[in-house]
């Protein structure tokens, strides 16, 4: 992700066929699904889990944050021990450690323990993925690479449709009584296959012992993103008591010396010269804001089909469908757009986005829990075009004036920043879910969360300027 392979690495990869090529995207786009559809499963299933584990309201919580948040600490570090030791090698450990910490999550007998499976799951899942992205640069021909990387979009939002679903229907199933251990079980089949495929399949590379790793920047980022989750959560039930105030402060901490790391460390994690470009640092802050705020909506929805209306975690995830569809319509389509419209094809999303999430609002509000069905997919539809919009555009915009050999730093921060944004997201906006429905019920509390994302759209929409005007010239062609 941050680099191509070493020069033998590459040339040997650059030899394969076509097909073989083709092969090697399979492997690479199954071990992203799979990423993406234990991202995704919590959003359905968290209410059954904390039913079964206890944990209550911050079990919910941390059940997306944590994945999240290992994911997206450890993108870079992961990207830049492929650099060094091959990202064979790593794309094998990070898959097999995934699926052994599936089983993990499967047989956890306790909140804590869960907790710490999905942490596990997502600190693998930083090594397989920026592998996936380094592979298919030296498997593929440059001139070529856009057709590989042009399946990314449409997959990852069937994939961002399915684990909602799959979550639901394997719930409610209740398999050998397995209920919602289940949809981690499933990954012995799943991860399993992907791992004696990638060991068939990709191409060997010995990868560059001279690479430095920051462990050191590292460290910090993931001890101050910890500190700042905890103490939100922590805050969240216990009436900000306790550790919660001292988490914060520790985390604050944390982070400051990690911008301090960046500035003086002879091999950062985020180049200093990004987070001087204004471009650049402005698509950050806006991906940051934004992806959290529908992070944080998708499991509101989830946490009101379920609590409010009464609806099973399959009738959850089918309530639920309408907003994915509309995710993959709009990826799709802004494939082919964003070189035409730009930074007003993100204007556009925000937009979506926006008119999507007042209307939930509304029907929220006058309806409570009596909303028509058909009003709600409607919304939800918008609000999914909308999201759809700008992750098939933000990006590509955000590094439309980067000089290109910033690229690899910059694909990295991004991508940990959007992973990282899914954890703070559904932790924040959850906590003022659950602040408010403690006293005032579930719609009083989805009607202000919702209010919360409306909020955060509108103050994103004022960010567009400041973004570049385009995508690069080569942006996925």
């Amino acid at each position: 992700m941050t680099s191509t392979l070493p020069a033998a690495g590459a040339a040997e990869s650059a030899s394969l066929g076509g097909r073989a090529r083709w092969a090697v995207l399979a492997v690479v786009l199954a071990a992203d699904v799979l990423d993406l559809v234990d991202a995704t499963v919590t959003n359905v299933a968290a209410p059954t889990i904390a039913r079964d584990l206890g944990g209550g309201a911050g079990l919910v919580q941390w059940l997306g944050a944590s994945y999240a948040l290992a994911l997206g600490v450890l993108l870079v570090l992961g990207g830049r021990l492929g650099d060094k030791f091959g990202r064979r090698r790593l794309f094998l450990a990070g898959l097999g450690g995934f699926t052994v910490a599936s089983v993990a999550c499967g047989l956890a007998g306790s909140p804590q323990l869960l907790v710490a499976a999905r942490l596990l799951q997502g600190a693998f899942g930083a090594l397989v993925i920026p592998q996936g992205f380094g592979i298919l640069g030296a498997t593929w021909p440059r001139e070529q690479i856009g057709k590989a990387f042009s399946l990314f979009g449409p997959v990852m939002g069937l994939s961002a449709v399915g684990g909602p679903v799959l979550a639901g229907f394997l719930i409610d199933a209740d398999l050998g009584g397995l209920g919602w251990r289940a949809m981690f079980l499933i990954n012995i089949v799943l991860g399993g296959g992907a791992f004696l495929a990638a060991v068939r399949l990709l191409p060997e590379d010995r990868g560059d012992k001279d690479t430095v790793v920051d462990a050191v920047g590292s460290v910090l980022l993931g001890a101050a993103l910890l500190g700042l989750l905890g103490g939100f959560i922590e805050g969240a039930g216990s009436g900000w008591s306790g550790w919660a105030v001292p988490l914060l402060v520790a985390g604050a901490g944390f982070f400051g010396a990690f911008c301090r790391r960046q500035v003086v460390a002879p091999h950062p994690l985020i180049r200093p010269s990004l987070l001087r470009n204004r471009g650049f640092t402005s698509g950050l802050l806006l991906g940051v804001v934004f992806f959290a705020a529908v992070a944080g909506l998708l499991y509101v929805v989830s946490l009101f089909l379920q609590s409010g209306l009464g609806r099973s975690p399959a009738g959850a995830a089918v309530a639920l469908m309408p907003l994915s569809v509309g995710i993959v319509v709009a990826s799709i389509a802004c494939y082919r757009l964003i070189g035409r419209f730009g930074r007003r094809l993100v204007l556009g999303g925000l937009v979506l986005t926006l008119a999507g999430t007042v209307a939930l609002l509304t029907l929220v509000a006058r309806f409570g829990t009596e909303v028509p069905g058909w009003a709600f997919g409607l919304a939800l539809f918008v609000v999914g075009t909308g999201m759809g919009a700008c992750f098939g555009s933000t990006y590509d915009v955000t590094i439309g004036d980067i000089a290109p050999a910033e690229a690899g730093s910059a694909a990295g921060a991004l991508g940990a920043v959007q992973q990282l944004s899914n954890g703070i997201g559904a932790a924040l906006v959850t906590t003022v879910y659950f602040q408010v429905a403690d006293g005032r019920g579930a719609a009083h509390a989805t009607v202000v969360s919702l209010a919360v994302v409306a909020c955060v759209a509108l103050v994103c929409c004022g960010v567009v300027p400041l973004l570049p005007r385009n995508a690069p010239e080569d942006h996925g062609h």
